[in-house]
């Protein structure tokens, strides 16, 4: 990395970064899961910003709903379909072509997130959903990789740097903090809420990746913009002696395979099954009625389960937070599609 020029000037004179900081930036390594609307907006800074390696991984498409918040994206990417990770890499290289972007299409799960990690700094959650993001968790606490945590939907944010031995890990807070589970296809979002979410996920990641661990915020920050409502919550209480993924005798929960989602594609119905790594307990009516209100299909429910039509995939789930995908053989398109909807 040249940082001779002009492009990295105006960060290296703000004196608590310096060249140093820039330096140090230069040589880390980012692994960012997800390419939607948070992935894309940090990935976007930390090229700009000069981090120089890069990893994007994403099992997704761009879609036209993507161009309103997924702000790496062009119209024409929508029109092609292409994958997420591709346009971003794309986009990524015309902004910063001195650093390292490499890009994954694929459906990050246990065995792809343990060789993704390799010789990585920092993990930067753009996820959509808690069974990944759990995963990321324990993934992180075995390899003692720290990783930031991001969610938002409609005007909500929220955020929070863990770092293995250190701070409460996402398996201490569960329970204990407010982490929703909307989503933004069932309670929409506004793009300025990703963009104060990223704001400050990327700069965490760039005081941690420049030295600066005094600068880190300890505090899980919330916001609702639309209320003109902030909250920073001390969270060291959470942390439990006896959590089994950063405690002293930590068992990795969501690395064994009882805990994870699982899929299976049923022979001969052109239907995908998915099982929540823990089972739920749905209000079948509150669902029937929030997907109604989405309108975009056609909602159906009795007293043991609620089909929804949309297009050519119907989606039939039951109490258990067990769903049928109807319409696909395709596993990651079927994740895609349960996540959307259930988060």
């Amino acid at each position: 990395m040249n940082t001779g020029d002009d492009r990295y000037s105006r960060q290296e004179r703000f004196t608590p970064f310096g060249l140093d900081g820039q330096l140090m930036l230069g040589k880390s390594h980012v692994l960012i899961i997800g390419a939607g609307a948070l992935g894309t907006s940090i990935a976007e800074t930390l090229a700009r910003a000069g981090v120089g390696h890069l990893t994007i991984a994403d099992r997704d498409y761009v879609e036209w709903s993507n161009l309103q918040r997924q702000q790496l994206f062009s119209e024409e990417d929508a029109v092609l379909r292409l994958p997420k990770a591709i346009a971003a890499k794309q986009r990524l290289q015309a902004i910063n072509s001195s650093i390292q972007i490499d890009s994954h299409v694929m459906d990050v799960k246990l065995e792809e997130l343990d060789t993704l990690v390799n010789g990585v700094d920092l993990i930067m959650d753009g996820t959509d959903n808690f069974d990944t993001r759990l995963l990321i968790n324990d993934i992180s606490q075995k390899h003692n990789i720290p990783w930031i945590y991001g969610g938002c939907v409609g005007s909500y944010g929220i955020t929070y740097t863990i770092l293995p031995g250190h701070t409460p890990c996402l398996n201490c807070l569960l329970g204990a903090v407010p982490l929703g589970g909307d989503t933004c296809d069932t309670a929409g979002i506004i793009p300025q809420a990703v963009q104060v979410v990223t704001a400050h996920q990327t700069t965490e990641a760039m005081k941690l990746l420049s030295g600066h661990h005094e600068a880190l915020r300890d505090k899980l920050l919330t916001f609702d913009l639309w209320r003109n409502e902030s909250m920073s919550m001390g969270v060291k209480h959470a942390k439990k002696e006896g959590c089994l993924s950063c405690g002293p005798h930590r068992t990795y929960p969501y690395l064994s395979a009882s805990n994870l989602e699982k899929t299976d594609v049923l022979c001969g119905r052109d239907t995908v099954q998915i099982r929540p790594g823990k089972k739920q307990s749905l209000n079948l009516q509150e669902t029937a009625d929030r997907l109604s209100k989405l309108g975009e299909g056609k909602v159906e429910s009795n007293p043991f389960l609620v089909s929804f039509t949309a297009g050519e995939r119907r989606i039939v789930i039951f109490a258990d937070g067990r769903a049928l995908i109807h319409g696909t053989k395709d596993i990651a398109e079927a994740r895609t599609i349960y996540h959307r909807y259930f988060g």
